[in-house]
């Protein structure tokens, strides 16, 4: 098994690669970052124009750019933006912040996801089935900034209704707070609150479905009739074979789905002043500045390999015809 798994890796790391090259290649044929000069008024020298052009590399082909820039994240300099800021200085601030809202987000969201798409199931066309469906289309139905609005506006009814601030609104933190770590910890969670719902309760009802389909596939399965045979109760059944094998299929969805939700999540992070990863792919478009959309892409496509591996490993853990059929087919 160990084998399949670093066969698999190796093609994770070509893809990220190849989808980094893609996306570097696309932003250098169709950026102008000199664009912005021609507008100020008086306009620049033709010398500045010529001497920016050349730091930038613009005179350069896109394989040789990208090399270089390449060469560079192998040692861990992404390079400059268009104003000549590092982006390594700004890289670490904006992963940790889209790590803290993803992570708790989608472990919520899962979690719940799982749950509320089991008990649909098992409890087929019940009160409790059809409420989940409801729930599940109403915000599939729902952009991202709508939900994100409501919720802000409940939060506002709530700290009204409360008669004191539970949750805000914008940021990531008070910067005027004082106090110690316990202060702090409780101001980040209320800064957390509201987006994590943002992200949480679109992944629930996203998840819940297909969790739901799964599930039913294997409630009339064989082996569950032989669990039951053999003196379990059909709680014990469900719980111990049932959703093991319902979540195989779901391992690769659960994976893939947190590495793309981070360029996914722009809304969020722009409704509630959340500066991550999303939000910084959008300034380095509106910048046209290649070196921020080819570090951002960079960064989702190791997420969605680091994704993509664990999902294999998932597999083998949940499956034992993955370990089986891996070894298989070394004899």
């Amino acid at each position: 098994m160990g084998g399949f798994l670093i066969r698999r890796l190796a093609n994770y790391v070509l893809l990220c690669l190849v989808a980094t090259f893609l996306a570097y290649a696309l932003a250098s044929l169709t950026f102008d970052p000199l664009a912005r000069l021609a507008e100020r008024n008086p306009p620049p020298p033709a010398a500045v124009v010529e001497s920016m052009r050349q730091e930038l590399r613009l005179d350069e082909p896109v394989p040789q750019r990208f090399a270089s820039w390449f060469g560079g994240v192998v040692r861990g300099d992404f390079g400059r933006t268009v104003t000549g800021q590092t982006i390594s200085d700004e890289l670490g601030r904006r992963i940790g912040v889209s790590l803290r809202l993803f992570l708790l987000g989608t472990v919520v969201g899962v979690a719940a996801g799982v749950l509320v798409g089991m008990v649909g199931a098992v409890r087929q066309h019940r009160p409790a089935d059809y409420l989940g469906t409801l729930f599940a289309f109403v915000l599939l139905s729902m952009p991202t900034f709508l939900v994100g609005t409501l919720l802000k506006f409940g939060g506002l009814q709530l700290n009204l209704a409360a008669g004191t601030t539970l949750v805000y609104f914008t940021g990531e933190y008070d910067p005027g707070l004082r106090g110690g770590w316990g202060s702090a910890l409780v101001d980040r969670l209320q800064h957390l609150v509201l987006p994590t719902l943002t992200i949480a309760l679109h992944q629930i009802a996203y998840y819940s479905r297909y969790q739901r389909s799964a599930m039913l596939d294997v409630l009339g399965s064989e082996f569950l009739r032989t669990a039951r045979a053999k003196g379990l109760t059909r709680r014990q059944a469900l719980l111990r074979h049932g959703l093991r094998t319902a979540l195989v299929p779901m391992a690769t969805l659960f994976a893939f789905g947190f590495g793309l939700l981070v360029t996914g999540s722009v809304f969020t992070e722009r409704i509630f002043g959340w500066y991550g990863m999303g939000d910084w792919l959008v300034y380095g478009i509106e910048q046209q500045d290649t070196n921020i959309v080819a570090t951002v892409t960079l960064f989702v496509a190791v997420m969605v390999l680091v994704s993509g591996w664990l999902a294999d490993v998932l597999y083998a853990v949940l499956d034992p015809r993955v370990r089986i059929g891996s070894l298989g087919g070394h004899r």
